[in-house]
């Protein structure tokens, strides 16, 4: 078998009347033995585990759920733990029973595909109703946008009609509510009224101290710059400058220094000023 370059190439089949060799096997994939093309399939060459891989599903008639048998074990057993433990009976209409279109005279089967939810009524309908005036449509539900008290007035005066029991519980509950109602309205707006009355005395009191302070202020507006005096009037502040400051100026006046500059002969009072004059303009040199 094989040859000097192959010496594994071609095996004997394994059914025992054939044995013949083949140099392209196959092997099963249930029993791993070799055979050749004409016993290669589970049939032929009658293999015992062929049902292993298997899967055969039965549908419970009691919950319509699907079971799988297992080709190791006994149907009848594998049937009674079904039953056993994952049987739901409750679940069989869940399944069987098909969601149709609400609409009269219609039976179309409502699945993925073909199901449209109604923006205003929020049902589903099929594909040909899927309009508003199709399925005839009620429209959205209408908010109240009233007093939020009138759907309660309304439920008490429903009850007041059923029975003399239930009108006087809710007369009675529909009265102590407006007391309460009405009591709590009154607390607040005495609460507001004496926070108004506090806020505007607050205010009146704060104009009236700025208008002092200001007016006070304001007799006091000119200042002398020789020294902290203050005056009412231009008048006042330039007699006083004339008696106080004049005098003690003048003399002063004659002695007043000017230093000049070597270089443009330009004059300054301040020395620093002259400094800094020649630095910037002279190049920081005073020779002439």
């Amino acid at each position: 078998m094989g040859t000097p370059e192959f010496p594994n190439l071609g095996k004997h089949c394994s059914v025992g009347d054939c044995r013949q060799i083949d140099f392209l096997p196959f092997t099963c994939d249930r029993c791993d033995l070799v055979f050749c093309l004409q016993h290669r399939s589970y049939t032929t060459h009658q293999c015992p585990n062929a049902n292993l891989k298997d899967v055969t599903v039965l549908i419970c008639p009691l919950c319509a759920k699907g079971v799988r048998l297992n080709p190791s074990e006994d149907p009848n057993i594998t049937w009674d733990t079904h039953v056993n433990t994952d049987c739901d009976p409750s679940n069989y209409e869940k399944v069987t029973k098909k969601k149709k279109c609400p609409v009269p005279r219609c039976r179309e089967t409502l699945t993925f595909s073909n199901t449209i939810r109604c923006k205003d009524c929020t049902k589903e309908h099929c594909l040909k109703h899927r309009f508003g005036p199709d399925h005839k449509c009620s429209g959205p539900i209408k908010v109240d946008s009233g007093f939020p008290f009138v759907n309660m007035l309304r439920r008490s005066q429903k009850a007041e009609t059923r029975s003399n029991s239930s009108k006087n519980s809710s007369s009675s509950w529909w009265s102590s509510s407006l007391t309460n109602l009405k009591s709590s309205a009154e607390a607040g707006m005495q609460k507001l009224s004496i926070a108004t009355s506090e806020a505007i005395q607050k205010a009146k009191d704060g104009i009236s101290q700025n208008s002092s302070s200001s007016s006070s202020s304001s007799e006091l507006v000119e200042a002398c710059v020789h020294c902290p005096a203050r005056f009412s009037t231009v008048g006042a502040l330039i007699e006083h400058v004339e008696k106080s400051h004049q005098a003690n100026q003048q003399p002063s006046r004659g002695r007043l220094t000017i230093d000049v500059c070597p270089k443009c002969s330009k004059g300054f009072r301040d020395p620093v000023l002259l400094v800094e004059h020649v630095e910037r303009e002279h190049g920081g040199t005073s020779k002439a």
